[in-house]
């Protein structure tokens, strides 16, 4: 029985890769880099921001010339100075939160932003109330794909791994939730393409919101019938 569904956040219920890039490519000038591409960014994004800011100085030459520790915090900086730039749920998301709600499923957000930015988001995009759960990285919660804030959630909603879904769209998602012991799904409309969820081990693949829905009412019908 699936009795509760955690999502990544940036790509799997935000639309952000703009936010992010625009930030990323503020910094790349600033040390007189080339900027990326936008849709390079999809790349770049998913493992927090000090992994991003080490990525994209690698992509534009910049990892010999430029100070690490400096760079990240700048990027942290500028990234708070507006952090919801063209950030907005992707299509059909609300739907799906709301719907899910209304089955039943307590639903969560795991992010490796910090702690504060995941609630931030989470509030300004979908409200208060919404979701049961919000968590991000805190010195005892890890960086996905430590899988320490899954079962995390999944204590203080008080159901076990088996009867939660996680679900992402990249291989950090898709190995955070394997190593929780989670039934994984991988979502293709965010950071990255259906070969890297596949080649990740997701135990399911979908390309609309309302397909999670699907599964969890087909899902969950069936094993009531079993019972």
């Amino acid at each position: 029985m699936i009795r509760a569904c955690i999502f990544d956040l940036d790509g799997t219920i935000a639309d952000t890769v703009e936010s992010i890039g625009v930030v990323g490519n503020r910094l790349l000038c600033h040390y007189g880099l080339p900027k990326r591409q936008i849709r390079e960014y999809n790349y770049f994004a998913g493992d927090g921001a000090d992994e991003l800011v080490k990525r994209i100085l690698k992509a534009s030459g910049g990892t010999e010339t430029v100070d690490y520790e400096e760079a990240k915090a700048l990027y942290r900086k500028w990234f708070e100075e507006d952090p919801f730039y063209h950030v907005k749920p992707f299509d059909g998301i609300v739907e799906l939160l709301e719907a899910l709600k209304a089955e039943g499923i307590s639903i969560a957000v795991f992010s490796n932003k910090p702690h504060h930015a995941a609630v931030d988001v989470v509030k300004r995009i979908f409200g208060e109330g919404l979701f049961d759960e919000v968590q991000g990285q805190t010195k005892e919660v890890p960086r996905k794909p430590s899988p320490v804030g899954a079962l995390a959630i999944a204590g203080r909603l008080g159901v076990t791994p088996k009867e939660c879904l996680y679900l992402g769209d990249t291989n950090t998602d898709m190995d955070t939730g394997k190593a929780a012991g989670m039934f994984t799904i991988g979502v293709t409309w965010g950071f990255r393409p259906r070969k890297e969820l596949e080649e990740h081990q997701a135990k399911k693949i979908v390309d609309r919101p309302e397909e999670v829905l699907a599964f969890v009412k087909e899902r969950n019908h069936a094993e009531t019938h079993c019972q």
